[in-house]
C-alpha cells in the first residue's frame, strides 16, 4: 500500500469509511431482533456482531469479484479512479442521511447505483455489463420477496411445534435460540455485505493498473473486515429501533425465526456470489414473521415507507453517483 498514488489511497480510505458507516447502519439490523426481544443487551449484541462481521467478511470473497466484474467491465473502464470515488461519496451521503433519519435503507442499492450512475456518466449506458448487472438487480428484488415467505414460513412451523408449550418456557427457549441465530445472522452479513466494498476497492487497483485479476488482494479483506467490525461496535441505535419495533411486535419465536429466514437467505446468496441487500432481506423477513402471527399486526405504514425507500434508492443514487463524477472530472 505505500507505493500506491494518494488518489489511489484515498479511494481506499473512503471505501473503508463507506464500510464502517455499513458496520452501524447494516449491521444493527441484524441484532435488531434479540435486542428488541431482550435475548441479548445492546452491549453483549453489538460484540457478537462485531466478530461474527469480522469473521465473515474475512472467509469470503465471491460476492467481492462479481461486485468488481459484474456492473461494468474494470479493465476497460477509462477514468476508472473517478468513477469509484464518485460511486462511494455518494453511497456515504446516502447512508448517513437514511441513518440520520432512522430508515433502514440499503447499503447494497446505494453503492450498486452509485456505480452505474457514476459508470454511465463517464461512458453512456453501453459501458454496463448488462448480464452481470441484471443478474445483481435481479438478486437485490426477488431476494426480500423470498424472505418474506420464508419468515412466514418458518414462522408458523414455529406455532405449530410450540402451541402446546407454556409461554415462558417458549421465551426461554427462543431467547436461547436467539442468542446463536443473532451471531449467525452476524455472520452472514459480514459473508455478502463486507463483499462490496472488497469489489469497489479491487476494482480499483486493476482501473489503476495496480492488478489484473479480481481476486482479492489478503492486505483488503483483512482492513475491510476490521472496518466493518468497528463501526458494527458503535451501533445504530435508531435502525436497530425501526426494524426491531416498528414493523411488527416481536416475540422470542418470532425474532428467532426472522433471524433463521434472514440467515439462511443470505446464506444462499452468498454461495450463489450474489449480492443481496441485508437490510432488505431482515426487514422482509420480519413481515413475514408478523404476517404468520397476524395480517393486522404488521405495521404496514412504516413496511410502505421502508418499501419507498428501497424503491428510490437505486435511482437516486444513480443520479447521485453521475453527478459526483461530473463534478469531479471537471476539478480534476
Amino acid at each position: 500500500m505505500e507505493h500506491l498514488p494518494l488518489f489511489l489511497i484515498l479511494i481506499i480510505i473512503l471505501g473503508l469509511v463507506f464500510d464502517f458507516i455499513n458496520g452501524f447502519h447494516d449491521t444493527a439490523n441484524t441484532i435488531a431482533t434479540s435486542v428488541t426481544t431482550r435475548a441479548l443487551s445492546p452491549r453483549t449484541a453489538i460484540l457478537i456482531a462485531a466478530c461474527a462481521n469480522f469473521g465473515g467478511a474475512l472467509l469470503f470473497s465471491g460476492v467481492a469479484e462479481t461486485i468488481t466484474k459484474d456492473i461494468v467491465n474494470p479493465f476497460s473502464l477509462d477514468n476508472g479512479s473517478a468513477v469509484i470515488l464518485g460511486a462511494l461519496i455518494s453511497a456515504i451521503f446516502w447512508n448517513l442521511i437514511t441513518w440520520y433519519f432512522g430508515i433502514p435503507s440499503s447499503s447494497s442499492h446505494a453503492l450498486v447505483g452509485s456505480i452505474s450512475g457514476a459508470a454511465i456518466a463517464a461512458g453512456g449506458v453501453h459501458i454496463l455489463n448488462y448480464q452481470g448487472f441484471l443478474g445483481i438487480v435481479q438478486g437485490l428484488i426477488i431476494s426480500p420477496i423470498i424472505a418474506i415467505i420464508i419468515g412466514f414460513l418458518i414462522m408458523k412451523i414455529f406455532q405449530r411445534t410450540l402451541k402446546n408449550l407454556p409461554l415462558y418456557k417458549t421465551n426461554r427457549r427462543m431467547r436461547s435460540l436467539q442468542m446463536v441465530t443473532a451471531g449467525l445472522q452476524s455472520f452472514s452479513h459480514g459473508t455478502n455485505d463486507a463483499q462490496k466494498t472488497m469489489g469497489i476497492m479491487t476494482m480499483a487497483l486493476i482501473t489503476s493498473g495496480y492488478q489484473n485479476s479480481t481476486a482479492v488482494p489478503f492486505w483488503i479483506k483483512i482492513l475491510v473486515a476490521a472496518a466493518m467490525a468497528l463501526g458494527t461496535s458503535i451501533g445504530g441505535w435508531k435502525i436497530i429501533k425501526t426494524v426491531g419495533g416498528k414493523i411488527t411486535k416481536l416475540t422470542p419465536a418470532s425474532g428467532a425465526a426472522a433471524d433463521i429466514s434472514s440467515a439462511l437467505i443470505i446464506f444462499g446468496f452468498t454461495a450463489l456470489k450474489l449480492p443481496v441487500s441485508t437490510t432488505h432481506v431482515i426487514s422482509s423477513s420480519i413481515m413475514g414473521v408478523g404476517s404468520a402471527q397476524q395480517f393486522k399486526s404488521v405495521k404496514w405504514g412504516t413496511a410502505k415507507r421502508i418499501v419507498l425507500t428501497w424503491v428510490i434508492t437505486l435511482p437516486l443514487t444513480a443520479l447521485l453517483g453521475a453527478l459526483v463524477f461530473k463534478v469531479l472530472s471537471i476539478m480534476m
